[in-house]
């Protein structure tokens, strides 16, 4: 232990006391001397190397001086718990130091910059992500989208590289939501000691002139004057497929009033042949001013 303990430290605490063990004469009766160990455990915080290069051994053991402390003439000191394989599985992270070179199994794991063999470890670049703009039409019907991109490829010899063009094709399924991701899995730049990164597409929904989507629903406000919103209108409402349906409001609408038409919202993801629903909201349009003789009749309409 001490002697793979203070090879592996030295690179990282010169300086610090090593390990001391200390052998004591056998008792009486016994046949094994009585050996003790003492060590200062390696500091994995640079203030507590910092006690030790100012105060030494005695300042982590019994403390350091008040204007160097907080509270007390002499801040606490260190203890050493007595137990050396702690301090081993401490330094080392487990038992085992070379655990990390082999798989469970015992087989050797090649390392960045040479491993143990001298071979290197390909490391995947992070993934390349970009937005992909759809309409609402887009993800209604579904379509193929082509993106022409530019990536380094490998030459034969392996060292060399060429820039070259690609066309990735992207099948739009019906109700695919914002927020989707499309991934092509390691289409990025080639090098000889990479794996090229995955590019990734996230859907984005472009704005729409008449609709606004809410999951599988579509929101739709219509205007109507305030005569049509208190006796009752039909509304015509332009879908995403082209059809024109009139849909009857036979309710007094008020501010907070909407209506469901069921069915004729956005596509489900799972079953395309179901749909989410058309919310319609009003914006009531109030009149500039009124004629008198109009006033005389809404007071006698609405206030008697």
């Amino acid at each position: 232990f001490c002697g793979w303990f203070c090879f592996l430290r030295q690179p990282f605490c010169d300086g610090l006391p090593l390990p001391s063990i200390s052998i004591s004469k056998v008792p009486a009766g016994s046949n094994q001397p009585v050996i003790k160990m003492h060590a200062t455990p390696f500091f994995s915080l640079a203030q507590k190397k910092g006690v030790y290069d100012k105060f030494g051994e005695e300042g982590l053991k019994g403390g350091i001086p008040l204007e160097f402390g907080k509270d007390s003439p002499w801040t606490e000191g260190y203890v050493f718990h007595g137990n050396p394989n702690k301090v081993f599985r401490e330094f080392f992270g487990g038992d085992n130091p070379f655990s990390e070179f082999y798989t469970g199994e015992g087989a050797e794991v090649n390392m960045a910059f040479g491993g143990l063999r001298g071979r290197g470890v390909k490391k995947q670049d992070p993934p390349i992500e970009r937005d992909l703009y759809l309409s609402l039409e887009d993800l209604f019907y579904g379509c193929t989208k082509k993106i022409k991109i530019s990536r380094r490829v490998m030459n034969e010899d392996g060292h060399a590289s060429t820039i070259k063009d690609k066309i990735l094709t992207i099948n739009v399924q019906p109700g695919w939501r914002q927020g989707t991701r499309i991934t092509f899995p390691q289409e990025g730049d080639q090098g000889p000691n990479i794996i090229p990164a995955d590019i990734i597409f996230i859907v984005k929904e472009k704005i729409h002139p008449r609709f606004k989507r809410e999951d599988d629903n579509l929101i739709y406000i219509a205007s109507i004057p305030l005569g049509k919103a208190l006796i009752g209108c039909t509304v015509d409402v332009r879908t995403l497929d082209e059809r024109l349906l009139n849909i009857p409001i036979n309710d007094i609408v008020h501010p907070k009033y909407f209506k469901v038409v069921p069915g004729e919202g956005m596509p489900l993801p799972k079953d395309p042949t179901h749909k989410g629903d058309l919310i319609m909201y009003f914006d009531i349009v109030f009149p500039a001013r009124l004629t008198p003789a109009k006033k005389h009749l809404l007071r006698e309409a609405l206030l008697t």
